[in-house]
């Protein structure tokens, strides 16, 4: 991949945000708001817990959502990796070398204050989600 990344979160897709966090918060994990992005349609949340990875799950909204999909193939899993980079186009033009395919322009994330966004797949790494600093 790149020498540079950080490793943010794993991404999850769920059918419900509520009863996933539910499991998770008996475990110690402390959830965030929900946000609504309309830009991926669909509803976010983030669990965190000392000393381990940041979880976000990602709930389908309606039919429409791409986490619908996946739902529908495999059901409740994670499905993505993300990784905080300084350069959103260095990153993914570095990427791309690699054979990695860009599924679609970035976009301002509303769960990242605006920060943007894309994702990348990969037949070695599956999908991997790229958030700008």
């Amino acid at each position: 991949m790149l020498s540079n990344t950080v490793f943010h979160h794993i991404g999850i897709a769920v059918e419900s945000i509520e009863r996933t966090a539910e499991l998770f918060i008996e475990a110690g994990y402390k959830m965030t708001s929900v946000f609504f992005d309309s830009k991926q349609n669909v509803n976010i949340s983030f669990l965190e817990k000392a000393g381990s990875p940041l979880l976000e799950l990602v709930e389908p909204v309606n039919e429409k959502s791409p986490i619908r999909n996946i739902l529908n193939k495999v059901g409740v899993s994670a499905y993505h990796l993300c990784y905080e980079v300084e350069n959103l186009e260095e990153s993914i033009t570095q990427l791309r070398k690699k054979k990695f395919m860009l599924l679609a322009k970035s976009v301002e994330a509303v769960a990242f204050n605006g920060r943007r966004i894309c994702f990348l797949y990969h037949k070695e790494t599956g999908l991997v989600e790229l958030l700008e600093k």
